[in-house]
């Protein structure tokens, strides 16, 4: 009854009564987090043909002695800026809208869908049939100067600058804090051109930075037909859906689509992801967001605190406890209190025991699940994983209030003893029992 009148916690918890986690059904635990692992990055990237076949876009560097150059002038030599491509020789000549080039004399000539020999058997070809040059004496180079590119956006949420953090202990626990500098997203952007088969989705990562860290950003999306045209007042009025809103490709009736490539997948599961995907086109939109990390909240008897779910690795009650520096089997003695002990007087003060986890469900209601922590302790069955936005209240079971009131505030004697009286000096000892 006194401790029903002073107010005692344990005899008014509000959240006392719940379902014990013994009788919580599978529905309403919390899912695994762990069990993921990044996928093979070779599903991002496609294998370049072994012939380079011409189309619209390309320029070819063409060398013709007296026709296109002067006989007495050695003809240009560019350099790529590819590795994978040989030096080319000539001047430029890009190939149009309807697959061909324009020669001085010649006229047009169609190139599109030939290789580099078969273009130069072409143009030679097209002097010798009008009588330009003679077989025997004729001097034409056709090299590949610039391949065609593909323009793409790579917008990238899920850089982070590096961060420091400074710690101050403060004396005896008192006055303890914390500092952390940096560690902000960076969002950036990087408009493209990547030549033709290298405009693969791999290709446009490590040129942007890398692929990121899975764990905080586990999927890819790439807008694709948002900017046709270059009508950009189009995409933004369109409100581009977030990736958050499902894991499914979205197509609609005007070509545009949204698809999503996973970046991490379960351990052994075996994922196939379309080569027409990874393949980027012109106007696609590459974005990479950082998903935010889920938190759950703390408070009665362990510190109000926010705290952060790891996104790749589970967390129990217990380690949830310990992470937010809660009491756990040590009398329920904060050793940051204002007069420095970190043990507590008397026989009694039993390490408080009774969680109660308020958790939300998907249909928006909350339930609230008691766990007893010396069953956690010993039962891995009891000790349930934290899900996101979980309010985790510690308190003292009825038991554990009566025995600290008890022995510490009832049933109590002090004994003093002077064990030295001089002159020169007193010395005194002070018993407590229990």
């Amino acid at each position: 009854m006194i401790a029903t009148l002073s107010g005692c916690a344990a005899f008014t918890n509000p959240v006392a009564n719940g379902i014990p986690v013994r009788m919580l059904p599978d529905d309403m635990l919390a899912p695994s987090r762990e069990g993921f692992e990044p996928i093979n990055l070779a599903l991002l990237r496609t294998k370049p043909p072994e012939i380079f076949l011409l189309d619209v876009g390309d320029t070819l560097g063409i060398y013709i002695e007296g026709i296109i150059g002067d006989e007495s002038t050695p003809p240009p030599v560019n350099l790529p800026s590819s590795s994978e491509l040989p030096p080319a020789i000539g001047y430029p000549f890009p190939i149009r809208d309807d697959g061909t080039i324009s020669l001085p004399l010649a006229g047009s000539v169609k190139v599109s869908g030939m290789t580099i020999e078969q273009a130069e058997h072409a143009v030679v070809r097209a002097f010798l049939d009008k009588e330009i040059i003679r077989e025997e004496d004729f001097r034409i180079i056709v090299t590949l100067l610039r391949p065609r590119t593909v323009r793409v956006l790579v917008v990238r949420e899920d850089q982070v600058e590096p961060s420091v953090t400074i710690r101050n202990p403060g004396l005896r626990g008192i006055g303890a804090s914390s500092t952390t500098i940096g560690g902000g997203a960076t969002p950036t952007g990087n408009a493209l051109e990547l030549p033709i088969y290298e405009n693969d989705l791999l290709n446009a990562l490590t040129s942007t930075g890398g692929v990121p860290n899975n764990a905080r950003t586990p999927e890819v999306v790439i807008y694709r037909g948002y900017a046709k045209g270059g009508d950009l007042d189009e995409v933004y009025a369109s409100q581009l859906p977030s990736p958050d809103q499902c894991l499914c490709e979205d197509a609609s009736n005007d070509g545009r689509q949204v698809i999503r490539i996973p970046l991490r997948k379960r351990c052994g599961q075996q994922v196939a992801i379309p080569r027409d995907e990874i393949i980027l086109r012109d106007g696609d939109i590459v974005t990479l967001r950082s998903r935010e990390l889920d938190r759950f909240y703390t408070g009665g008897l362990l510190p109000p605190s926010e705290q952060f779910l790891p996104p790749d690795y589970d967390l129990t009650v217990i380690e949830a406890i310990l992470k937010s520096s809660g009491p756990l089997i040590n009398g329920g003695v904060n050793s940051s209190n204002l007069n420095g002990n970190i043990v507590g007087s008397g026989l009694g003060n039993p390490s408080p025991s009774q969680l109660s986890v308020l958790r939300k469900l998907p249909n928006g209601q909350q339930v609230n699940i008691n766990v007893n922590l010396n069953e956690a302790l010993k039962d891995p069955r009891y000790n349930i994983l934290v899900q996101a936005d979980d309010i985790l209240l510690l308190q003292e079971n009825r038991d554990e209030a009566f025995s600290r009131y008890f022995f510490n505030s009832v049933f109590r004697m002090d004994f003093f003893f002077r064990i030295l009286n001089r002159n020169d000096g007193q010395g005194s000892a002070t018993l407590g029992f229990p």
